[in-house]
Order: C-alpha cells, then structure tokens, then sequence
C-alpha cells in the first residue's frame, strides 16, 4: 500500500490499561496509517494526563501541562484518530475532561481538524454508543469527524496477534482508514493552494 499523501496525524488510544484491546487497535491503526504513507504520532493517553476540570484551579494556575502537550500535539498535526473504549454506553469520563480542559484555550485547537473515531470492546455493539457521544462535543468545538466510525465487537476474540482475524472486518477498516486519508489530504492541498 502506499499513497501520496504528506499528512501527519496524532493517534492514541483513550485508554489507562496497558493492555487494552483499544491500545491494540490502536497501534493497528497507526500501522495502516503508515503503509499508507502517513507520518504519526503514537502517544500514550498518559501523556495527556490532566486533574478533574475545576474554573478555580484555570483561574490560579491555568491549564494544566497535560492539556497544553495535548494541544501542541494536535497543533504539530493534520488530524487526529482516538481508539475509544465504551464506559456505561459513553466516553470514558477521562478523555471527555481532557477535552473539557482543551476547549479552554483562546484559539480552539480542535477546529477544522480532520478526526477519526475507532473502538474495541468485548461488548457485542462494540463500543459504538461512546462513539456516538464523543462525537458531539469534537464537532461542537469544531473539528471534521469522519462520517464513519469503526467498532469492533467482541474485541476479546477478535485479534489474530497484532491484526484481526476477520478479512472482512480487515478490509472494512482498510477502506475507512484510505477513505479518512483521502478526505483529508484533498482538504489540506486545497487549503495550501487557496494560500499561494
């Protein structure tokens, strides 16, 4: 596989276990990403690790270090792909808090960002209503989530070593992935021409 596209994308896995199936659909990704000629940035959720949101503690000492590397990170890239685990038919409370605190700075670092949203779950709908939920504040704080999202049930089962065993499902996120570069990349040169 291979592609001319120059796009950089920052791709994580919303999830503190070391051994999460969204870690290991994540690093899936980022290796497709890749074939596709794609430059990312791997990082770890904890890297981004920032307290409850509290307006007294921004008023005091501000944004917290861990926002401001999740924004720099997003600045340095094209776009972004989150690998989200399902807690209780929604987005785990830590990821929606480190976008509570990043929608805090003056020039909104989500907007007009290209986004692709992923899940793992063992659950049979495979993550999909977190999915759902996380959208809406991302779109509302202005970034373009891809239209589809990528769900894989029974997550437990579904890896054959660092791939997954179903060809199907294989080549349903193998489309998805091209389709999200495509979209994006076709954005990002007519941006760059529109400048010159």
């Amino acid at each position: 596989m291979s592609s001319d596209n120059d796009l950089k994308l920052l791709v994580f896995a919303a999830s503190m276990q070391a051994e999460s199936l969204n870690r290991r659909l994540a690093a899936l990704v980022n290796s497709v990403l890749h074939d596709y000629g794609a430059d990312t940035d791997f990082a770890s959720f904890e890297e981004f690790n920032v307290p409850a949101y509290n307006g007294d503690v921004e008023t005091n000492d501000g944004i917290p270090q861990g926002a401001q590397e999740f924004k720099g990170r997003l600045d340095a890239c094209d776009g972004f792909v989150i690998c989200s685990p399902e807690y209780n038919g929604s987005m785990p409370g830590n990821l929606k808090n480190l976008i509570d605190w990043t929608s805090r700075f003056k020039q909104q670092p989500f907007d007009g960002v290209h986004g692709l949203l992923l899940s793992a779950s063992p659950a049979m709908t495979g993550g999909n209503r977190g999915l759902w939920a996380l959208r809406v504040p991302l779109e509302i704080l202005g970034a373009r989530v891809f239209p589809g999202m990528f769900s894989l049930a029974v997550a437990h089962k579904a890896f054959d070593g660092d791939d997954i065993a179903d060809e199907a499902l294989r080549e349903r996120l193998d489309k998805m992935i091209q389709a999200f570069l495509e979209l994006a990349q076709a954005v990002k040169s007519y941006a760059e021409s529109s400048s010159n």
